[in-house]
């Protein structure tokens, strides 16, 4: 199976150092087992002091890797002791730079291996130089094809299929588990799911990571159930294991499937409690019981532990949501986005704290991105057409709506979008194809009063009385539609006693057929209401 980053990293390293060296290496053996002790205790300074002058390309990697790693925890220690964000946003690895200018010396003589040529890979990421990273990745894996860590770092920096085909990969193996991952990643979700089956069919059947990431695709796409089906499978073959369990516990979450939620979160911290998918397994369980606070802090643990998790950044801006910190919220949000630019979740929450702060016209650049990565979700387009309204753009919004009714309505929000619109610009041939198709649909009770009120006007406007006589009866069963439905069948009797005919020449929709005993409404879930969004 292939393993994740962490492990992709320390099984390098295991086979890295347990395979002994070469014959040219063995001047080197006594300062890189020394070293190699005091790199595991994280004396990193000190490790790298007695790898200088070392020649060998292993004593070579653990020298600079070590300076590295140094950095970062100067680093990490600096942005504790920092007294705000603004703060934390200027705390730099000061090595980054050297580190820089001497692997590109040795690049350009060529003496760099596969696992020097990912250093140096990283090394340019942190600084930011994208473009000259991702062909120092595509040259570690042709110099490396199995260290998975050099893949992983190189799925984080393609935004686009376009750029995925461009690059020249080497013809491995891992190739076709890099080119699943991407495609799940890129939402193409179909070539992902066919890539697993002939990745299956060719002798992973067994692999638990092909399991747990068609499970992963099955989620972006909300197919719950099947998803759910796939994690219980994973858990029955590997009951202690703990990557992915956070995002079982997303589909536990959007299920309100409290009792399986709390057991699973149990479980993972009976195995490990110190671990970044443990602590947000927790933090889900508490979301779910409407304790913010606690569930903000169980997901500032596993920043602590691992400060480039997008899913503890993406959830704990939902949380920060939920608790009214909007600042707290953007600032997660945006986190999200730095570690990984095509997380749409993190987007869109950007568009709602914003739409809250009542600024559309950067909810509108925000939902613009979130659709751009969905382009098929209808949540995202919604979302886009009611921008468009508040900045007056009614033919922009109009598309919007549209166009998620076309795709698939999820929260079965756009007809009645539509409606709304049509009766704002007086269109009376759109608004009859929105209520009509709103009668036809099988909706809820919430809905089904809004589509009463709508069908109701548009009877009475078009002197069809009886059947406008009978919706405003409906309406009259439910709460938030019950004045409107009172005031409707005033207007229908004062217009009776002045000698208006009745219409009997349309049949009545099916949305008139009997309804369940309970009338209650249900309340109507929001498309910026964050619990309607898979964390």
């Amino acid at each position: 199976a292939v393993p994740s980053a962490k492990k992709a990293k320390s099984l390098a390293s295991f086979f890295f150092f347990q395979t002994g060296p070469p014959l040219e290496d063995a001047q080197d053996l006594d300062a890189l087992c020394l070293a190699k002790s005091y790199f595991d205790l994280k004396e990193y300074d000190r490790a790298a002091y007695f790898l200088r002058g070392c020649r060998s390309q292993k004593a070579y990697f653990l020298y600079m890797y070590s300076r590295y790693l140094s950095g970062e925890k100067k680093k990490d220690d600096e942005t504790v002791d920092s007294l705000g964000p603004l703060e934390k946003g200027q705390v730099r690895n000061e090595a980054l730079r050297e580190l820089r200018v001497e692997l590109s010396k040795k690049h350009s003589a060529g003496e760099l291996d596969g696992f020097a040529l990912y250093l140096y890979g990283v090394v340019l990421r942190k600084l930011d130089l994208l473009k000259e990273a991702v062909d120092i990745f595509v040259a570690a894996t042709h110099a490396l094809p199995l260290h998975w860590g050099a893949w992983l770092e190189l799925c984080n920096l393609i935004t686009n299929i376009e750029m995925l085909k461009s690059l020249s990969l080497p013809d491995c193996w891992v190739r076709d588990f890099f080119m699943a991952h991407m495609y799940t990643e890129l939402q193409m979700i179909k070539e992902a799911l066919q890539k697993y089956q002939s990745l299956m069919e060719a002798g992973f059947a067994k692999s638990t990571y092909i399991i747990s990431q068609i499970a992963v695709a099955y989620h972006n796409i909300r197919d719950i159930d099947q998803a759910l089906d796939l994690f219980n499978e994973l858990r029955e073959q590997d009951p202690f294991r703990i990557e992915n369990m956070d995002t079982f516990s997303n589909l536990l979450y959007v299920r309100s499937m409290k009792p399986e939620l709390s057991y699973l979160a149990h479980n993972l911290v009976e195995i490990d409690k110190y671990r970044v998918e443990t602590c947000c397994v927790i933090g889900n369980y508490y979301s779910l019981r409407s304790q913010h606070e606690k569930a903000a802090l169980y997901f500032q643990r596993a920043l602590k532990l691992n400060p480039r998790c997008l899913g503890a950044w993406t959830l704990m801006g939902h949380e920060y949501m939920e608790m009214k910190n909007t600042s707290a919220a953007i600032q997660a949000y945006r986190h999200a986005i730095e570690v990984n630019k095509r997380d749409y979740r993190a987007w869109y929450g950007l568009g709602q704290t914003y739409e809250i702060l009542k600024m559309p016209f950067y909810s509108l650049y925000y939902y613009r991105k979130a659709h751009q990565l969905r382009p098929n979700d209808s949540r995202m387009l919604v979302a886009l057409g009611e921008c468009y309204e508040k900045l007056s753009q009614q033919v922009e919004a109009k598309k919007c709506y549209w166009r998620a009714y076309s795709v698939g309505d999820v929260e079965r929000m756009a007809l009645l979008k539509l409606a709304g619109l049509a009766e704002q610009r007086r269109e009376t041939s759109a608004r009859r194809v929105c209520v009509l198709s709103l009668s036809q649909e099988q909706l809820e009770h919430a809905e089904v009063s809004t589509a009463l009120r709508y069908l109701g006007q548009y009877y009475f406007k078009n002197k069809l009385y009886d059947e406008a006589s009978l919706c405003a009866q409906r309406c009259c069963d439910y709460n938030d539609a019950r004045e409107e439905g009172k005031a409707l069948l005033r207007q229908i009797s004062a217009v009776r006693e002045q000698g208006e005919p009745s219409s009997t020449d349309l049949s009545l929709p099916s949305v008139f057929n009997p309804l369940s005993s309970n009338t209650t409404p249900v309340r109507r879930v929001s498309p910026l209401d964050l619990s309607s969004v898979t964390p």
